[in-house]
């Protein structure tokens, strides 16, 4: 019988619908609790979706796993690895009917010992400093005292981000004392309501709703800034011990402080040593992924932060030892590793649709690997609908006619419009 994941999101991010179909082609059943018209739900490679409830999300999680009896659970985006850590706290109270829970979570993540630091961007850096990572100087900031002295010791600019974000929305760079001030304001106040409301109703993430409603604060850290390139790594894990390893450099980005667009394939042995360490250190388990920059005149990787999740990589499946999904799979089943046939042999990779949505007419869409579901009509057509209530650039229904209707039907693997190919 062939093991069972869950993957576990409350966000509808495009990346984890690519990742449903890696697993499943890879062999595992595959389950999903996420919230309504996500697009996993175009892939039919589900074998039955629950849905999330923003209001009652630990509810709709634990209601997931009791139906779906999964061997391995995969978190989505930031907020679901949070409830899974919340799970795992409110079950360690209840009786010892609830161990099988734990270790299932404990599978999934890691050792509970270790979710403080998964989950605290301070705590994790300092636990990286203390493994003999190459790290930035990192802090917890409370008020405006503790960011002047910050400054007046570290100098600027300075990098403010704050816990429980994600894909730089809550980061910001200050270059003067002025700018610093008004985003640690800014990261620190709950979100305004008329943003979680027009989030809730219009993109239908109630993610920000009771933030927003319980007027929760963030905590905010200040680190020094590293002047470089951007650099990420997503691992496979088991136990400590890594099984799978993607490193890529940034090469574009939606905005300064957003998620990557194109990204090229690296070795880096710094950052190769960094994981190794940290998931070792933890006790790291499922797929997690962090945070680099490379300084720019030395080279030398900075770890930045971790992210106790799934990325928007993780389903590229590029040979032995950068296949997440298989490494996962021969984990859990505890069969020997087989690797997917590499979707490319170019380095250099734009994501599909976050580079045609960046740049229509970017030149990675012809020269890079284009990684677009071609095998998945429905799923492009979800993405690009998806896309187009958030983008300006899908106003204009003749690009996207043209690219959902004429394109697919003639089956083309590249398509073209007035602004050159996507």
């Amino acid at each position: 019988m062939n093991p069972t994941v869950l993957i576990a999101t409350t966000a509808r991010w495009l990346p984890t619908a690519r990742l449903t179909i890696a697993l499943a082609n890879t062999g595992f059943c595959v389950y999903a609790v996420c919230p309504s018209n996500h697009s996993i739900g175009k892939t039919n490679l589900v074998r039955r979706i629950f849905r999330y409830r923003g209001l009652s999300g630990l509810g709709s999680f634990s209601d997931a796993i009791s139906a779906s009896k999964p061997d391995l659970i995969i978190p989505g985006d930031d907020l679901a690895a949070q409830h899974l850590r919340s799970i795992y706290l409110e079950l360690l109270r209840k009786s010892s009917a609830a161990a099988p829970f734990c270790k299932l979570i404990e599978r999934s993540l890691g050792a509970p010992e270790s979710f403080p630091i998964l989950f605290e961007r301070a705590k994790f850096i300092e636990f990286a400093s203390k493994a003999g990572i190459r790290v930035p100087k990192t802090r917890v900031i409370q008020d405006v005292r503790d960011l002047q002295q910050w400054t007046s010791q570290n100098g600027l600019p300075v990098v403010l981000k704050a816990d429980g974000s994600s894909g730089g929305v809550g980061v910001r760079v200050a270059g003067s004392f002025k700018e610093a001030e008004s985003a640690l304001r800014s990261l620190q106040k709950p979100p305004l309501f008329a943003r979680a409301a027009k989030r809730t109703l219009i993109d239908r993430d109630p993610t920000l709703f009771l933030p927003s409603l319980l007027r929760q604060r963030s905590v905010v850290n200040a680190q020094t800034h590293v002047a470089g390139r951007e650099a990420t790594s997503t691992i496979a894990c088991w136990k400590g011990e890594v099984l799978a390893t993607l490193h890529f450099e940034v090469v574009h980005k939606t905005s300064s402080s957003g998620h990557a667009t194109v990204l090229r394939l690296i070795e880096n042995p710094e950052m190769s040593s960094a994981v190794k360490k940290l998931a070792q250190g933890l006790n790291l388990s499922g797929v997690h992924g962090f945070d680099f920059m490379l300084e720019n005149h030395t080279g030398d990787a900075y770890l930045i932060e971790i992210n106790p999740r799934s990325t928007q990589v993780g389903h590229l499946t590029l040979g032995l030892g950068r296949d997440i999904p298989a490494a996962l799979y021969a984990a859990v089943s505890g069969n020997e590793v087989r690797p997917a046939t590499k979707v490319t042999e170019k380095d250099t990779i734009a994501l599909f649709p976050q580079e045609w949505i960046r740049d229509p007419g970017s030149i990675y869409l012809q020269s890079a690997y284009h990684d677009v579901p071609w095998d998945q009509p429905e799923l492009i057509r979800a993405f690009i609908g998806e896309r187009r209530k958030q983008s300006a650039w899908y106003a204009q229904e003749n690009r996207l006619q043209g690219f959902a209707a004429g394109r697919l039907n003639g089956n083309e693997k590249s398509v073209t419009n007035t602004h050159g190919a996507i």
